[in-house]
């Protein structure tokens, strides 16, 4: 057995804490390099620093590859040399006020821009009713008035003339004034009237229709004169704004006249403020108090900027990292407010995304938080292939039409960083037929990188960093050796470093706060054990539940003695971030008949697609083995014993295999190994997963029940490189109570698992009768012949079963 015996220097990686040259990590700078990511860091410069249409980026990679921290990093550092984008805002659109326009000034003139116009509108506000109560203005308006009321005065003047020389009067009515005919110089009365002969009341009605028509001529002159009095009025008070506007206009269109769209705006601007100058002055009458309600000037945000997007000019690009990414986040919205009852909104209640806020510069947004999302992934595609944002309400996806704002689109040109898993970048590759032309980039993080001095000297760097920046203790030489072993066995390989952070930072962490509570200034080896030992211990709760029910014999495994048919099998179950290995025997009856192996788990539906064909691969490699010279009239059966839920995987394909094998040439299996390994169909034993967890799983199955000194687990010789085993499993097979194996072929492990050679055809063909497989060929040779017989028994019989007597 010894020569399948696996080195102890094998069974876990060995390192030096002299070689690492260092005392403690206080002596070394912090890591400000990334590890080992030289695939991924290639990608993202190219990527970043593509300019071309489409060539935004998507980074993949499993959670804890420190994917998310050098994405920041490289963005934030190419960020700095760039160009500070312009300022973006939106203003009233006086021709369509449901259309606000939006103004581009350069980065850090949109707060200018927004404080001189809240100060111009502000001084007008002052300025001009001012003006209005001016003594220049009074008197002008005044003589304006005198003009007017002198012009009606001689119309008037006029018209009593005319009446008076055709012989009328006017007189005061409840309704205004009448015409009444008079007679030496006062007015008649009825009688009078009554006294007239027939042709002077004929000449009196003429006279008065004629002066009807003069006085129908008089009020048209009136009105002439009132119009052209409000309008001589008008012209006053735009005069009087204008020469107030004027200066303060000249002062800002100077301001802005290099940027034709804001210079455009403020002549409009001026043009509204002239066109509604009474919007500036005082209400007219006494206050009517409705509660609730208040009376107050007309509303002027119409001359307010909403200012969006605001830039530092030395601050370079935008960097916006946006975590929620839902469609207002991303896109923007339009905000609402109440009053008395009634939503009603305007363009100073639009609202700018994460898009709009990464103009010109980088966008990073979660993969699978965005297309959970409704609306947001759609959004996204539509920004990156129109190259705008149109903000818009979501109501109206969902069918509610309401009257809102349409803003104009605002151009944008944003570098898209999305970060997601490998699997949401290959659906979205297979599904999402645009996916291929916007994310043209693909970023891949390694979860593992080739051990050298260096990657040990960056490791223990990213400590020394660690510890600076959260103000842990610092590790000493022989702590750091630890956390580059247990970085190691996160990789699951000799000659390989993990390269998922979130964990090595976790492990620092925690052996900082078990050196702090035991007085520690420095972390030692033992406080990287305790805390490796501790998180292990809050998590093996499932764990220590069935080792109990092993060794109180619930749950049946056999740990010595020898038996036919019965192999320790070993199995993984992974429970969230934690996952621990245990035995679990497997056993194998075979008996004459046609039918091959038969999965008991596969018939039952309990079994998985892969473990499926790992045991029609052993069923094909025994007829490759035993049926050469006889048909294979075997029939075996096959389960795991206890096993109530889904099995998966051909991990255990090699202890089926030593099962059927030890049925059939009914020779005990050693109980106190067990075994793990897949195979193909030429005997070959192949590379399994979890086998650090396996061998330690029973492990802990032998040490609960009391370690012989004989026990051991047989593994692929291929995993070997996969061994980081805990230190108490180490220790015990350096005092020889614990054993690691390894396997190349079928043959080897049924050697060791049986204590009886496997076997060879000698040049006769057959297999020597003292070896495993020459009893398994000569009880499949009986079965045939037994199914030959009974084949002969039924053609005699005419096709009826004949019994003894």
């Amino acid at each position: 057995m010894d020569k399948f015996k696996v080195p102890l220097s094998m069974l876990t990686p060995i390192i030096d804490p002299e070689q690492l040259g260092l005392k403690d990590t206080s002596e070394l700078e912090p890591l400000t390099e990334i590890i080992g990511q030289e695939r991924a860091v290639e990608a993202l410069e190219f990527g970043l620093s593509m300019k071309s249409s489409g060539f935004n980026l998507y980074v993949s990679g499993p959670v804890g590859t420190g994917k998310g921290t050098l994405v920041r990093q490289m963005v934030a550092r190419l960020a700095q040399t760039a160009l500070t984008p312009s300022d973006w805002c939106y203003v009233n659109n006086f021709q369509d006020a449901s259309r606000p326009t939006c103004l581009s000034l350069p980065a850090g003139q949109g707060c200018t821009f927004k404080r001189e116009m809240a100060a111009f509108i502000e001084g007008l506000q002052r300025d001009i009713p001012l003006a209005f109560e001016s003594k220049k203005y009074l008197d002008a308006k005044a003589k304006l008035q005198e003009d007017i009321d002198s012009k009606k005065k001689s119309l008037f003047h006029e018209l009593t003339e005319i009446s008076k020389a055709r012989g009328f009067g006017f007189e005061e009515t409840s309704v205004g004034f009448g015409i009444v005919p008079l007679k030496s110089g006062r007015p008649m009365t009825s009688d009078d009237i009554e006294t007239l002969t027939e042709e002077e009341q004929r000449d009196l009605t003429e006279r008065r229709k004629g002066l009807e028509g003069e006085i129908r001529e008089f009020h048209v002159r009136i009105h002439s004169v009132e119009k052209e009095g409000e309008h001589q009025l008008r012209h006053l008070d735009r005069q009087v704004v204008t020469n107030v506007l004027e200066g303060r206009y000249e002062t800002i269109r100077r301001a802005y006249q290099d940027f034709p769209a804001v210079a455009a705006y403020l002549e409009r601007v001026r043009d509204d403020i002239i066109r509604h100058y009474k919007d500036f002055l005082p209400r007219e009458g006494p206050p009517i108090a409705i509660p609730g309600f208040e009376f107050r000037r007309p509303d002027l945000t119409r001359f307010l900027v909403n200012l969006i997007v605001e830039h530092d000019p030395q601050g370079g690009a935008p960097v916006i990292d946006e975590s929620h990414s839902t469609y207002t986040n991303l896109i923007g919205k339009i905000e609402r407010r109440a009053h008395m009852g009634v939503m009603y909104t305007d363009f100073t209640e639009i609202r700018g995304g994460a898009v709009l806020q990464a103009n010109g510069g980088y966008l990073i947004v979660n993969a699978l938080d965005t297309l959970r999302q409704p609306f947001s992934w759609d959004a996204l595609k539509r920004v990156i292939k129109t190259g705008e944002v149109k903000i818009e309400d979501p109501g109206e996806f969902y069918g509610f039409s309401t009257a809102g704002l349409r803003p104009e689109p605002i151009p944008v040109n944003v570098k898209v960083i999305m970060v997601g898993p490998p699997a949401v970048y290959h659906l979205l590759q297979a599904y999402e037929e645009d996916f291929s032309k916007l994310f043209k980039v693909k970023a891949d993080f390694d979860t593992e990188v080739v051990r050298s001095e260096r990657q040990d000297r960056q490791y223990a760097r990213f400590i020394a960093k660690l510890c600076r920046e959260e103000g842990l203790p610092h590790f000493g030489a022989d702590a750091v050796a630890e956390v580059i072993r247990q970085g190691l066995r996160f990789a699951d390989r000799h000659d390989r470093l993990s390269l998922r952070f979130s964990l090595v930072s976790d492990l620092i962490r925690e052996a900082g706060y078990w050196a702090r509570k035991d007085g520690r200034s420095f972390v030692t080896r033992a406080d990287v054990d305790a805390a490796v030992t501790h998180k292990r211990h809050r998590s093996n709760l499932a764990e220590h539940w069935i080792q109990d029910e092993i060794k109180e014999g619930t749950l049946m495994v056999t740990l010595d003695g020898e038996v036919v048919g019965q192999v320790n099998g070993l199995s993984v179950h992974q429970l969230g971030d934690y996952a621990f290995g245990r035995p679990t025997r497997i056993t194998a009856r075979t008996f004459v008949g046609t039918k091959g192996v038969i999965d008991i788990h596969r018939e039952a539906e309990l079994s998985g697609v892969i473990h499926s064909k790992g045991v029609m691969t052993l069923a094909g490699y025994l007829a490759g083995k035993f049926a050469g010279t006889h048909p294979f009239a075997m029939t075996a059966s096959l389960t795991f014993e206890q096993t109530y839920s889904e099995v998966e995987g051909d991990s255990a394909a090699v202890a089926e295999l030593v099962a059927i094998l030890s049925s059939l040439a009914d020779l005990p299996v050693r109980q106190w190994l067990a075994v793990t390994g897949s195979i193909n169909q030429l005997g070959e034993v192949q590379p399994i997963g979890g086998v650090n967890e396996k061998i330690e799983g029973f492990f802990e199955s032998c040490s609960r029940k009391g370690l012989t000194g004989t026990q051991g687990v047989i593994i692929p010789a291929r995993n070997t490189k996969h061994l980081a085993l805990r230190r108490d499993v180490v220790e015990a097979a350096e005092a020889g109570h614990f054993a690691v194996y390894a396997v190349n072929t079928i043959e080897e492990a049924v050697e060791l698992l049986t204590g009886v050679t496997a076997g060879e055809r000698g040049i006769d063909g057959l297999y020597p009768l003292d070896t495993v497989f020459g009893r398994a060929a000569q009880r499949l040779e009986e079965m045939a012949q037994a199914v030959a017989n009974w084949s002969e028994g039924e053609e005699h019989s005419g096709g009826h079963i004949i019994t003894g007597p």
